[in-house]
């Protein structure tokens, strides 16, 4: 499988064991998978089993629910069986715990069971944290997995590109920019969308084909709507809307769309430098700033705002300020492609 990108955390001060990135996991006598993206720790931990099966098919698996704990459950499923099979141990909910998980597994952590393997899986917060600080010192010969929300899109980009590098397939960066709009919102649906195309599309994966796969989500459309208001094509933009929401596409995301878009194009107003330099600086990705210099370019700083304005104003709109969204919807569509003047 080829190397996906994924930074390794930085080791906090005092932490004596390593910190790994979700696709980096290995195997250890305990294994804390720690933070909030249920669907990379679930990946994580499916990888670790994968890998245990591979080594032994004999791989004993237990789940158990740190808040629902029973005493002496730990210690039961930890106990060498009459065969000496190799254990996983997965328990979840550790940020729940009961006091009894809490106090059982510090004990276990001072003496770990041979060839058991225990997966602590804790999303966040301060219960349980003596159990994260000791697992964290060095006891019990532990791994980190820290599987960090992915909040932005490069993020997201990054994520999807090593889907298609894993099964060496070629994908374009308009087709990569096309899912991670689509599916922004759901990392577990970004993958399968990825995995989809990995079984299904051409050789190379390009915008069109996910346009042929994917032309029904909402979050495309609302974009193309967006793409065609900001370059002044009013017409155009508000056929696309009233296609759109015929589609039954939702008002609110199709605002999201516009933020998201003129908010980049406010960002980059003014801004000066290589695509690289202000990408880090913005927190955008390099295409994101060109694509945003662009289509900013004969833009007033007076205009943007009052886009940004009508944008705020639609946003409250759609959700209850006004009766009528799909009016506030084409006003705002109107505004902008008119780039900030008021129809008339």
């Amino acid at each position: 499988m080829a190397a996906r990108a994924s930074a390794k955390p930085a080791k906090k001060t005092g932490v004596a064991i390593d910190q790994v990135g979700w696709d980096r996991i290995r195997p250890a006598a305990v294994i804390l998978v720690s933070g909030p993206e249920q669907f990379l720790a679930d990946r994580a931990v499916r990888q670790l089993r994968d890998q245990l099966t591979a080594e032994d098919p004999s791989l004993e698996v237990n789940d158990l629910e740190a808040d629902h704990y029973q005493p002496g459950e730990l210690i039961t499923l930890a106990s060498p069986s009459l065969f000496a099979e190799p254990r996983l141990i997965r328990v979840a909910n550790v940020e729940k715990c009961t006091d009894a998980f809490l106090t059982e597994t510090l004990r276990y952590l001072e003496s770990p069971a041979d060839d058991t393997y225990l997966v602590l899986r804790h999303g966040g917060g301060v219960r349980g944290k003596k159990l994260l600080d000791t697992i964290r010192g060095g006891t019990g010969q532990g791994l980190e997995v820290v599987c960090a929300e992915l909040k932005k899109d490069t993020e997201k980009l990054d994520f999807a590109a090593a889907e298609f590098a894993a099964e060496r397939r070629r994908v374009t960066s308009g087709a990569l920019r096309a899912l991670v709009t689509a599916f922004s919102d759901d990392l577990a649906e970004l993958a399968s969308a990825c995995q989809q195309l990995i079984s299904d599309a051409a050789e190379e994966i390009t915008e069109a084909t996910v346009e042929k796969y994917y032309e029904g989500r909402v979050e495309t459309n609302s974009f193309k709507v967006a793409d065609m208001a900001v370059a002044g094509r009013q017409g155009e933009a508000l056929v696309l809307l009233r296609h759109a929401l015929a589609s039954g596409a939702d008002p609110v995301p199709v605002v999201a769309a516009f933020a998201m878009k003129i908010r980049g194009m406010a960002k980059v107003h003014g801004a000066y430098g290589p695509s690289g330099q202000l990408a880090s600086r913005l927190g955008m990705a390099p295409w994101q700033v060109e694509r945003a210099q662009r289509e900013v370019r004969g833009w007033g700083e007076d205009g943007l705002g009052r886009c940004i304005e009508v944008v705020a104003e639609t946003d409250a709109a759609v959700k209850g300020a006004e009766r009528d969204a799909v009016y506030a919807l084409e006003r705002m569509v109107t505004v902008i492609s008119m780039r900030g003047d008021r129809p008339r």
